[in-house]
């Protein structure tokens, strides 16, 4: 069973496995452990991740980021409307009423949906996991903002269902990040104690996010949360975005924003420069080369002009902070620890506005990027009977109203169902906090309701659902083998490609003595010819001809390389070979001296040993000084694999075999075999 934790962040995902050494964050393919959450299309497949943000700028149209704040959300909806004109990208509506995202794709217009959009990230992050678990992997945790309605984290489950994982729960971020805080800790007040408070802040590129968390020895529990769903990282860029954009149509009389791949440069830029920001507090530039019609941009900014354009932005940090404390009934004294992570957690403006509230500096014991990663894979390790890990209870609490459903035995069609609720405290509803009709005294009570009860699979919009799911899984396997293809046919013109460079190189290089003259001007020739080729009716050519066109170079360069080759390793194996026969020879010069120890040895068998070596020491002698005649642009008089074949069999005889303390020595050549005795009085042959 595998145990992989995925935080699906706006910009940037993680991923982070369980090994019997505890939670490790995976590095992708560029051996990194960030993955950018990005998507691109193109004319024969799609990238994703890393790939797909190099083409943010040549392929804006077709390269999707920042789909996360889409999940659930109808296409009519407000929100949706209000973020199409920001969008390099376009919208649409799928038949369902939600949002889509209309690209080119395989040379057609293609409108794919959020969850398709995600289940195509999840897919790479998932190659990631099992490339560092070296075996599949299906379960798992994913996380989600703690302010995701349930049809947002319905279409999250969607998402995964259709990149072949089984999420074993969503995981609010926030509870992520303290479940990683406090499994670790063992200095937790025991649970008849009063618990350890602990604030977790969490500020990303979308999103902002606020827990308090009781801790006690073996559990915790969230007292509260509060958000900001639409305040995070990007609002910081978008003001910079916007000064720049005002500042280059003044300069250089440029509109910015009429151009999208300059747009998309500029809030690159923008991103840069707030990290800048973050460790400086002096005049920083910006430079943008050939930014538009072939015109370079410079502009520059320091700290305190930035955080005063945001001063509005800044305000929003402290209201969620309040609310939290408020709906916790908390005062700020009670407050153990404030915990941040987020990459906009690190802004000193941000951290100055946490410490001013609650009175306390901000701690960055977790790892800021990766705590929630760790957190869900924490939680998956928990929930699986594969891994054994110390108890520890988590009670996250839901900020939206909870509806109930489940399977009835009754008759089709339609009934009423009265259904008892328990509670032990006053009981609150929706986002309002609206008190119940009962008293707040009253520390028990039974709630009676009646339930209208609909049979699912009268359903039909539930029916369609799952048909459209099914479609959509069969849509993502077909996309994975057409981007696998496609990865084969560029593989295989890279190697093409890879080889005439290489091979160009090497035959004015370490090549040289190894080839005549025409065998080499036939072979550059050849080189120069594919280099062209490459460029020109080769570039869009099918797998099988590049793999032939390799093989053609190759009936001409291989035996070049393999000369080299030979050069470079028979020198190694002939000595190999030499220190063999000197070995044998020692022991027989020492039988003819009488040594007491070989004195057991029949003189007919160690003369055969002799003559055998004798033979073998002539015929490498007779081959070294052939080849050392021998021109190297010619075939070898003899070959590395001839010495390693003679070394073989000459080893495979010469044996040291344990008895007990005593042992015994076996040499042999030629088929034959000789015992020599050192320290037993009999030996078994």
């Amino acid at each position: 069973m595998s145990v992989v934790g995925f935080d699906v962040g706006f910009l940037s995902c993680y991923v982070a496995v369980a090994r019997a050494g505890g939670i490790e964050t995976a590095a992708n393919e560029y051996s990194d452990r960030s993955t950018p959450a990005c998507v691109s299309f193109g004319p024969r497949n799609r990238s994703i991740g890393a790939a797909a943000k190099s083409q943010m700028v040549t392929n804006c149209k077709n390269t999707v980021q920042g789909f996360k704040r889409f999940h659930g959300r109808a296409f009519s909806d407000p929100f949706v409307q209000n973020l199409k004109s920001s969008l390099v990208y376009d919208l649409s509506q799928m038949p369902s009423g939600t949002t889509g995202i209309k690209v080119m794709y395989m040379e057609e217009e293609k409108v794919f949906s959020i969850e398709q959009i995600t289940a195509m990230l999840l897919t790479k992050l998932k190659e990631t996991a099992e490339s560092a678990l070296k075996k599949p992997v299906a379960d798992c945790v994913i996380s989600v903002p703690c302010f995701y309605t349930d049809a947002e984290r319905r279409s999250v489950i969607d998402a995964a269902q259709i990149a072949g994982l089984n999420c074993l729960r969503l995981m609010n971020e926030t509870t992520a990040v303290a479940l990683a805080y406090g499994i670790y800790k063992q200095d937790l007040p025991t649970p008849e104690e009063k618990p350890r408070t602990v604030v977790f802040v969490d500020i990303g590129h979308s999103g902002y996010q606020v827990s308090v968390c009781a801790f006690n020895k073996g559990k915790l529990k969230i007292l509260a949360t509060a958000f900001d769903p639409e305040m995070g990282g990007k609002d910081f860029d978008e003001r910079l975005v916007k000064h720049f954009c005002e500042e280059f149509a003044v300069k250089y009389k440029l509109d910015v924003k009429s151009k999208p791949r300059a747009l998309v440069r500029l809030y690159q830029e923008c991103e840069k420069l707030k990290k800048l920001m973050s460790a400086n507090s002096s005049d920083l530039p910006l430079n943008i080369e050939c930014f538009m019609n072939d015109i370079d941009v410079s502009g520059k900014l320091n700290r305190a002009q930035f955080e005063e354009m945001c001063a509005d932005v800044l305000a929003r940090v402290e209201p969620p902070l309040r609310s939290l404390l408020e709906q916790a009934h908390l005062k700020k004294d009670d407050i153990h620890a404030v915990e941040i992570v987020g990459g906009s957690s690190r802004m000193p403006a941000i951290k100055e506005r946490i410490n001013k509230f609650f009175g306390k500096e901000p701690s960055t014991t977790l790892n800021a990027d990766e705590a929630v990663a760790r957190g869900c894979a924490l939680q998956c390790a928990i929930l699986s009977p594969a891994f054994k890990v110390r108890e520890f209870s988590t009670t996250d609490v839901v900020p939206f109203p909870i509806s109930l459903k489940w399977n009835s035995a009754a008759e089709d069609g339609v009934r009423y169902k009265h259904v008892t609720f328990s509670r032990h405290t006053s009981a609150e509803e929706g986002k309002q906090e609206k008190k119940s009709d009962q008293p707040p005294q009253a520390k028990k009570a039974k709630v009676k309701t009646k339930v209208l009860e609909l049979p699912i699979e009268n359903n039909p919009q539930w029916q369609l659902a799952n048909d459209m799911l099914n479609l959509f899984v069969e849509s993502e396997g077909k996309m994975i083998v057409q981007d696998k293809l496609e990865k084969e046919r560029n593989d295989a013109k890279n190697y093409v490609e890879e080889y005439v460079y290489e091979m160009r190189d090497k035959l004015h290089g370490i090549f040289e003595k190894f080839v005549n003259d025409s065998d080499r001007d036939v072979l550059s020739l050849k080189l120069e010819d594919t280099e062209v080729w490459l460029y020109e009716d080769g570039e869009d050519q099918p797998k099988q001809v590049y793999i032939d066109k390799l093989v053609d170079l190759k009936s001409l360069g291989q035996p070049i390389q393999d000369r080299y080759t030979e050069f470079e390793e028979r020198p190694k194996a002939f000595d190999e070979l030499g220190r063999q026969l000197q070995q044998y020879m020692k022991i027989v010069e020492a039988y003819k001296t009488k040594e007491e120890q070989y004195d057991h040895l029949e003189e007919a068998e160690v003369q055969k040993v002799d003559r055998m070596v004798n033979d073998v020491m002539i015929w490498m002698n007779s081959k070294m000084n052939q080849q050392s005649k021998q021109s190297l642009a010619v075939e070898p008089v003899v070959k590395t694999t001839e010495i390693q074949a003679k070394t073989r069999v000459s080893r495979s005889l010469f044996i040291i075999q344990q008895h007990g303390t005593d042992q015994s020595t076996v040499v042999g050549l030629g088929g034959m075999t000789v015992y020599i005795v050192t320290t037993v009085e009999s030996v078994s042959r």
